[in-house]
């Protein structure tokens, strides 16, 4: 492992609206002791950090739940204060799955109105990260394998009112699988971009942002497959063994896409609790046995 992601909630941070939002001190700012703890362990281990930056405070959007779209002026500002709070942190993703309804709003089926108000967004915190520090890369898209705007519609979509595609530097994809890994499998109809799916995905992408001459890079930061049973979660499970087996063909499908710059499993514990939690974790929760996939997950990530 060489990448650790961890979420940045911006309401969390900012409850209240800071006189100097692009001063990390200001007092308003309460910025989280995980992420500060999680930064020098990174350090200690070299492994580097992605901060997904998430939600947005009432102050910022008009009123609204944490999910509503914010004003792109003050998520800027956030991200100035953020970028020089956290120097040595330079992966910095856009919100999460912003192609689901219950992730992003406005959002709508098979509607451009999400991926346009995102598209703003992404290309203010571009701005913002990009004049913290050029070593800054900032990663957008981030959409999920499904949702209410599917992955293939929401990069057609996703416009400024110029209609250029906002800047980034690599588009993010959370490609769970709801099939055996093989990248030569057809495409799913109507837009889903799965594991199978990355030459695909990385095609559609090349095709938006080639006009700039850019040809950005594949960051597939979350997939996993769940073993033993059912859960709130995923309805899908494997066998402990067939897991492994998924997690090293994901890996395989992933290698064989040249434009994936990097992959990631979600996540290393099984959920704690009943028969509706999620075991999708690489150890179990209770005493932390070692799954099959643990070995499979160990060789995949040997350089």
């Amino acid at each position: 492992m060489d990448d650790f992601q961890i979420q940045l909630r911006w309401p969390q941070v900012a409850p209240s609206r800071p006189a100097s939002p692009d001063d990390p001190a200001d007092p308003a700012y309460r910025w989280p002791a995980d992420l500060d703890y999680a930064i020098s362990q990174a350090r200690e281990h070299g492994i580097e950090i992605s901060v997904l930056v998430t939600h947005s405070p009432p102050w910022a959007n008009g009123g609204r739940g944490p999910l509503w779209a914010p004003d792109p002026r003050d998520f800027a500002q956030f991200l100035t204060a953020a970028a020089h709070r956290y120097p040595s942190v330079h992966r910095w993703m856009i919100w999460g799955e912003p192609n689901r309804a219950d992730r992003f709003l406005p959002n709508r089926a098979n509607s451009p109105i999400g991926p346009r108000r995102y598209a703003s967004l992404l290309d203010a915190a571009y701005g913002a990260l990009k004049a913290a520090s050029p070593d800054n890369v900032v990663i957008g898209g981030d959409t999920f394998t499904g949702g209410e705007v599917k992955p293939e519609q929401f990069i057609q979509w996703m416009r400024l009112p110029s209609g250029r595609p906002p800047r980034l530097d690599w588009y993010g994809h959370n490609p769970y699988p709801f099939r055996f890994p093989e990248i030569r499998t057809r495409p799913i109809a109507g837009g889903w971009r799965d594991l199978s799916d990355l030459d695909t995905l990385a095609d559609e992408v090349d095709r938006a942002y080639r006009p700039l001459g850019r040809s950005p890079k594949l960051w597939l930061s979350e997939f996993t497959v769940q073993s033993d049973h059912t859960s709130r979660v995923f309805e899908a499970f494997v066998t402990k063994a067939s897991q492994a087996r998924w997690l090293t063909a994901g890996y395989e499908a992933a290698a064989a896409v040249p434009a994936v710059e990097g992959l990631g499993w979600f996540s290393l514990l099984d959920q704690p609790g009943g028969k509706l939690a999620s075991h999708w974790g690489l150890m179990t929760s209770d005493v932390g046995t070692r799954k099959p996939a643990f070995g499979a997950y160990a060789d995949v990530s040997q350089p």
